[in-house]
């Protein structure tokens, strides 16, 4: 896939996944944000949560088209493993991303049922990456993604890179 073509499908499935999981269902779920705010200590954590988890997001976003040229849809993958940038701290840093963007609308307004929604989508997000997506990096990669999954973890990053795969930019 050419670049114009990755960032291109990478934008449009980033309002098509990212933008309904941690955007169009948290406001519903939230009344269209109006829900009271909570005590502003929380309303403060939960903002730079969503500020930071949404810079990661567009970086991982970014690594998929550019590094990897292709997109995260499974219907249109990258063309190389992406193991650069965030990736080289966590494996899936865009499911991070997202629960954590979902987790601080749920501090913003306080909520429970933004908190249980957050841990219906780690379950589900979970069992994807295990069931799906692991098994067709593996297939689709081979050695190269099996010395990756065994040097970066999937869910919580580690404090330095991985720099075990040569040069990553």
């Amino acid at each position: 896939m050419r670049k114009p073509s990755a960032i291109l499908g990478s934008a449009v499935f980033f309002i098509a996944a990212p933008g309904v999981v941690a955007g169009l269902v948290p406001w519903l779920l939230s009344r269209h944000y109006g829900l009271p705010l909570a005590p502003w200590p929380l309303v403060v954590a939960g903002a730079i949560l969503v500020a930071a988890s949404l810079g990661v997001l567009l970086h991982a976003f970014a690594r998929f088209a550019l590094e990897g040229l292709g997109t995260p849809a499974p219907i249109a993958p990258t063309d190389r493993l992406v193991i650069g940038g965030i990736y080289r701290h966590v494996r899936n840093p865009m499911y991070v991303a997202v629960l954590s963007i979902i987790l601080g609308q749920a501090l913003i307004f306080a909520s429970w049922p933004l908190a249980a929604y957050a841990a219906l989508m780690a379950a589900t997000m979970a069992t994807f990456v295990r069931l799906y997506e692991e098994p067709v990096l593996l297939r689709q990669y081979g050695a190269e993604y099996e010395a990756y999954r065994a040097n970066v973890p999937g869910w919580l990053p580690r404090l330095t890179p991985w720099r075990g795969a040569g040069s990553l930019k």
